[in-house]
C-alpha cells in the first residue's frame, strides 16, 4: 500500500468514528519527515483515544504497523507514525494551539469531512 493509499484508508476510518475536520496535508517535495500528514479534531480525551485506537487496530489488521505512538495515554494529542504518513489525533483546543494546518500552509491540503456548523 503507497503512501496516499494508507492516509486516505486513515482517514476513512477516523470518519467511522466521527473524527472531526479531518484534513490531508500532502508534504512531497516540502519536507523529508513525511509525504503526508493526516490531522484530525476529537471532542474529549475518550473521543481521541477512540479514533486513534480503531486507525491502529484496524491498519494493524490490513497488515500496516505503526513504526511509533506518542501520546495515546493522555488522549490528548495521539501521533501515529506510518514512517510516510503520519497521523495527528488532536483535541481541538490543542489542534487550534500548534496549528500543523498554518505551519505547514505550502502543504497541498485535502478536506475529507468538515464538520457542520448549526446555525440557529
Amino acid at each position: 500500500m503507497d503512501s496516499l493509499e494508507i492516509v486516505k484508508k486513515a482517514g476513512k476510518l477516523a470518519d467511522e468514528k466521527k473524527g472531526k475536520d479531518i484534513v490531508i496535508l500532502e508534504l512531497t517535495g516540502i519536507t523529508d519527515i513525511a509525504d503526508f500528514f493526516l490531522i484530525i479534531s476529537g471532542q474529549n480525551e475518550r473521543h481521541v483515544k477512540t479514533i486513534a485506537e480503531h486507525i491502529l487496530n484496524s491498519m494493524e489488521s490490513g497488515g500496516i504497523r505503526p513504526y511509533s505512538i506518542e501520546g495515546f495515554e493522555n488522549g490528548r494529542w495521539v501521533i501515529i507514525d506510518y514512517n510516510t504518513v503520519v497521523v495527528h489525533v488532536f483535541l481541538q483546543s490543542l489542534r487550534e494551539l500548534y496549528d500543523l494546518e498554518s505551519l505547514w500552509f505550502e502543504a497541498k491540503k485535502r478536506v475529507l469531512h468538515k464538520q457542520k456548523t448549526s446555525k440557529g
